[in-house]
């Protein structure tokens, strides 16, 4: 989320200072009381990864506690939002990994900078790799650690679980389907949303959600509405990603433009510039994405195409559609005033943000 869009002092950025304080006392106690040689590394290792991150889905989990009528200290709500935080840091030490990506958050990532370290530059990149993996599996075991420790009344837990269970095997369902669908520019307008849909709605938004609501008991009513909420503003938070991947500014981004050209992402912007474009850019198109070796002069003629065909338009409409989607369910929540208005504040941040 965006600080020009939503502001740094309203409630849903509340709790963030209370989560980055956990994580960095939670890491740091690891970091001194490692038993086991090197893990003391790998522990500051991901506490200097996890600064800069945008929070947005333990901040959901937070929000969704409130949403289900939360009472009392948000102690638990802010610890389970911590290992929801974690959980994110090994898919996106993974992710960069998967997508041979340099640089995360404006600095190298995780995998790159291990390799950076490694003694014999023939076995640096499969060194970092390695390593990279053990960190992001070392981050999900101590998000476990934080999950199972937080406080809650044994008739949440299962809700909870079941919900922590469903937004992982639900990322990792959407993940082997954009890798399937990598590469492949002839994938449907209603494929290339089900890869948004599983790798990045239900997972950003609506799930965070109802984690923090079953923590609170939330009956089926609470879960009900963080699902028509979430999974459109998810959907549109992904689209609006897909936008910027190639038309935002990289300093702004904290990474290249040219990862998702280069990869092969076959995005629902590149979906409705083929479908729009004539034989000439179609096959210029076709050429020019998934090319490792595009530069900016090619990748400038990619961003005229998809403007000049409509789809950059295209998938700004459907972004609009789905935020109006999940304010219209906002309007019909069983959710207090408070919260609706935050939610309101997310949406409009979630499909405005530059970065």
């Amino acid at each position: 989320m965006s600080v020009e869009t939503l502001s740094a002092e309203s409630d849903f950025f509340a709790p963030r200072a209370a989560i980055d304080d956990l994580l960095g006392e939670f890491l740091t106690q690891k970091a001194h009381s490692a038993s086991v040689p090197g893990q003391s590394a790998l522990a500051l290792l991901l506490r200097d990864f996890l600064v800069g991150g945008k929070r947005v889905r333990p901040l959901l989990c937070v929000t969704g506690w409130h949403a289900a009528g939360g009472q009392g200290s948000s102690a638990p709500a802010v610890r389970l939002a911590a290992s929801i935080e974690l959980a994110h840091a090994c898919a996106l030490i993974h992710d960069d990994i998967m997508d041979a990506a340099d640089s995360r958050r404006g600095r190298p990532t995780i995998h790159r900078l291990l390799a950076g370290h490694h003694r014999l530059p023939s076995m640096a990149e499969r060194f970092g790799a390695a390593g990279a993996i053990l960190v992001g599996d070392l981050a999900l075991v101590w998000s476990d650690e934080l999950l199972h420790t937080t406080p809650m009344p044994d008739a949440h837990r299962t809700a909870v679980l079941r919900c922590v269970d469903l937004a992982r095997a639900e990322l990792i369902a959407g993940q082997h389907l954009d890798l399937l669908t990598t590469g492949d520019l002839d994938v449907s307008v209603e494929t290339a949303l089900t890869v948004v849909r599983y790798k990045t709605a239900k997972y950003t938004v609506e799930r965070p959600l109802q984690v923090g609501a079953a923590l609170a008991g939330g009956g089926q009513p609470v879960m009900d509405a963080c699902s028509a909420y979430g999974v459109p503003l998810g959907e549109a938070f992904q689209l609006r990603d897909d936008v910027l991947g190639v038309f935002g500014d990289p300093d702004r981004m904290g990474k290249s433009h040219l990862d998702d050209l280069r990869e092969g992402k076959c995005t629902s912007l590149i979906v409705h510039a083929l479908r729009a474009a004539g034989p000439a850019e179609a096959a210029r198109l076709r050429a020019l994405i998934g090319d490792p070796h595009l530069g900016e002069q090619e990748a400038a003629e990619v961003r005229a195409i998809l403007t000049g065909t409509g789809a950059r338009a295209a998938v700004e409409r459907m972004i609009e559609e789905r935020h109006r989607q999940a304010l219209d369910a906002l309007a019909s929540a069983p959710f207090p005033h408070g919260v609706v208005r935050t939610l309101e504040a997310v949406a409009e941040a979630a499909v405005r943000r530059t970065a």
